[in-house]
């Protein structure tokens, strides 16, 4: 699927959807809680929600935050020694903005950012979307072929990367795939990336061939500057300003394409929900900003709000999370179940005063009701919040409220966010009685544009009727909120039983010296397939495999409790710290010695 900018951005929606398209933006200042009384029969619910769709887009929420929160520090860079307030920002932006124009890039072409958790990233972010730029997020732990693939993919005209982070030195890798940089050319003429025109480094020394990011924001004159003013009045929010990749687990990665219209909006469903309008908050972001939990619900959320993003570290580190919010009295923090899971080995290990926490967000793979209440009680995380999403829906479409009981946020999803239809479906496509599980399914304003360029892998998830399947089983409870209960590709199938990993894991967890578990399936002559549990073990821990079996017996059904149980430091996971099951099977099938 291709967008074309100029004519006007591809746009499906429903009409359930509106906007206020003549009321300034003011932000709520608290969250209004907005749900249906009635009970559900069927697993269909349309949050209508209490708040009409904003019409801004990416650089002019930007501006708002400018005029809103101008004094108010909008980024803290800890690892940089970088503060920032709205309006520093909002310069910064515009400047880089104006830079980019100089540098030959025009509305609608793609630029790639490479890198890690950055005020430069930040301000990428937002000086792309003035320039009318589609920011194309690149994985910070692709090599080079992934790297090759996605800036072909979508024809990224110009790179802004870090010169290197962790172990990868990702200027020698942009010079494996384009030799032609060491000849130090203005503009890149490559044969392996025939679309990429410019490299633009974060770095204070001069690479061959590269563009010193300091110095592209000082490129742009007065008629860029007046250029930039002019296109915030000629965007449109609903054209694509963002591309984000997929894992690409099961081939290569593919491009979901966003608009301002969806993360604009999104980001505010998820501050408001969180009461961010009640007062000053100061974010611990360790989640990457290339994903949509730290570039959404992070940078855009902050700018909604008033809200501080702050960068403990380049990349995650538990320690530097944990000294940051002490040493900045941060009020919510950010993370998947497996950095929290590690954020609260740091701190036990370590105390630090965290009082100033009262709330943050988990999401990104299943949440452990045991960790959300060790959460509230040891890291003051009262008012924490369980979020479901993913990339093709920009990303949250289930949150819980801060008023909910801790029963509720510790154990579900939360209620359908607002503007946005759900329904859980079963094989032949029909929606289940409510409480039965199936794949859910969700419609609304967030749901994305389409995969760039890719007509047919666009239309296994997104239906003609514009609902997106996501491919995780879940359950609709009579009050709306959900439960996920798997993936339908996990979910395990033991002598014609149908076992939910996620539902083994939560149980397992609620062993006192269990920090975290996954479940999986391997294949079994007899059974079809059996379950394997992979459990990281609390220091000093004495558990063994029978040990843990017999804790089992009698509290759950005896075909529910794992086959094998193997102790593992370490999990296999991606950058966003999403567990890889398939790389657990892989490597547990060849320890076992078992046939596929």
């Amino acid at each position: 699927m291709k967008f074309n900018v100029r004519s006007g951005a591809l746009l499906l929606r429903q009409g359930l959807c509106f906007h206020a398209s003549k009321t300034p933006y003011k932000p709520l200042h608290a969250c209004v809680r907005y749900k249906s009384s009635t009970q559900l029969t069927t697993s269909y619910l349309h949050s209508v929600g209490s708040w009409s769709l904003h019409e801004k887009t990416v650089g002019q929420l930007l501006d708002a935050a400018d005029r809103n929160y101008g004094k108010r520090e909008a980024v803290v860079s800890v690892h940089q020694g970088i503060r920032k307030t709205f309006s520093e920002a909002r310069l910064d932006a515009d400047q880089l903005a104006a830079g980019f124009l100089a540098h030959g890039l025009q509305r609608g072409d793609r630029i790639g950012i490479w890198g890690s958790n950055t005020y430069e990233w930040y301000l990428t972010q937002y000086a792309a979307a003035k320039a009318g730029l589609i920011l194309v997020n690149i994985n910070p732990g692709y090599r080079l072929e992934e790297l090759k693939f996605c800036l072909n993919k979508v024809r990224v005209k110009a790179m802004v990367c870090d010169e290197k982070f962790k172990t990868s030195n990702y200027y020698e890798m942009l010079c494996q795939l384009a030799p032609e940089l060491l000849d130090g050319q203005e503009e890149l003429v490559s044969n392996q990336l025939p679309y990429l025109k410019r490299v633009i480094i974060i770095a204070d020394k001069q690479l061959r061939g590269a563009h010193k990011f300091q110095d592209v924001c000082n490129a742009g004159d007065s008629n860029h500057m007046r250029e930039i003013e002019e296109l915030s009045h000629k965007i449109q929010f609903d054209e694509p300003c963002n591309i984000q990749f997929t894992s690409g687990t099961t081939g290569q990665p593919k491009a979901a394409t966003l608009s301002h219209h969806m993360i604009v909006n999104n980001a505010f469903n998820v501050g408001n929900r969180c009461s961010y309008g009640l007062k000053e908050h100061r974010i611990c972001m360790t989640v990457p900003l290339y994903h949509c939990f730290g570039c959404v619900l992070g940078s855009l959320n902050g700018a909604h709000f008033g809200a501080t993003c702050v960068f403990p570290s380049p990349g995650f580190d538990p320690q530097a999370a944990v000294q940051a919010m002490q040493d900045e009295r941060v009020t919510s923090c950010y993370g998947t179940p497996t950095m929290f899971v590690d954020i609260l080995n740091a701190q036990r290990s370590n105390q630090r005063d965290v009082s100033s926490l009262s709330t943050g967000i988990m999401s990104g793979a299943p949440c452990p009701q045991e960790l959300v209440l060790a959460l509230i009680n040891e890291m003051n995380m009262k008012d924490i919040l369980v979020m479901y999403g993913m990339t093709e829906t920009s990303p949250v479409t289930f949150q819980c409220y801060p008023t909910d009981p801790v029963s509720v946020r510790s154990s579900t999803i939360g209620y359908p966010s607002d503007h946005t239809e759900v329904k859980i479906i079963d094989e032949e496509g029909k929606v289940t009685p409510i409480g039965v599980g199936g794949e859910l399914c969700i419609r609304g304003y967030c749901t994305f544009l389409g995969y760039w360029d890719d007509v047919e892998k666009t239309k296994e998830v997104l239906q003609e009727d514009r609902w997106l399947k996501t491919g995780d089983l879940a359950i609709l409870q009579p009050d709306g909120y959900g439960k996920i209960i798997g993936r339908i590709k996990d979910m395990i199938i033991r002598g014609g039983e149908n076992l939910f990993p996620a539902e083994i894991e939560n149980f397992l967890m609620g062993h006192p010296e269990v920090l975290e578990a996954q479940v999986f399936g391997i294949p079994d002559s007899r059974m079809g397939e059996e379950a394997v549990a992979w459990i990281r073990s609390a220091q000093n821990s004495t558990l063994t495999e029978e040990s843990l079996k017999l804790w089992c017996k009698g509290k759950i059904a005896h075909f529910k409790i794992p086959k094998h149980i193997i102790f593992k430091e370490e999990f296999p996971r991606t950058v966003t710290g999403k567990i890889q099951k398939f790389v657990m099977r892989n490597i547990t099938t060849k320890e076992l010695q078992l046939k596929e």
